[in-house]
């Protein structure tokens, strides 16, 4: 019983591990694009560059800042973690697509930024898909089981 109980802590500190990171990045990334902070554009410049250069419609756009801002917000606090998780996972799926693929798999690789980066991301945002947000989530006090 008591190896259960510890197996079940280990799980949920380490879903709450890939949590913190994951939401921290996604709610800063996110930032830049609605809001113009850390540097960003802010919400106008990014519908602007994401159909432009990307050719990315603006609904698309609209559901990626979403997914990354939200979706960071949902991560961090494990709230509606799967699909918060799913809206990230998607998101990095598109970008390794439309930005880093063609610039292989090194992140400082010599054509530029390859999908490295993206593809932890969306590995990252994978587990919290198939796992939920574990015990110390808001998933867990609404959602109860």
């Amino acid at each position: 019983m008591a190896r259960s109980t510890m197996g079940a802590t280990a799980d949920s500190l380490a879903l709450l591990m890939i949590r913190i990171p994951l939401g921290a990045i996604f709610i800063a990334h996110g930032s830049q694009k609605l809001l113009g902070l850390f540097g960003g554009h802010g919400l106008t410049a990014t519908f602007t560059t994401f159909e432009q250069k990307l050719g990315i419609p603006p609904i698309l756009t609209l559901l990626a800042i979403i997914a990354e801002f939200g979706g960071g917000i949902g991560v961090l606090c494990g709230f509606l973690t799967r699909l918060s998780g799913f809206g990230i996972a998607a998101t990095m799926a598109v970008a390794m697509y439309k930005v880093s693929w063609a610039n292989g798999f090194f992140l400082n690789g010599p054509r530029g930024d390859g999908i490295e980066y993206n593809l932890a991301l969306l590995g990252m945002a994978l587990a919290l898909v198939f796992s939920g947000g574990g015990a110390w989530s808001v998933d867990r006090y609404f959602f109860r089981r």
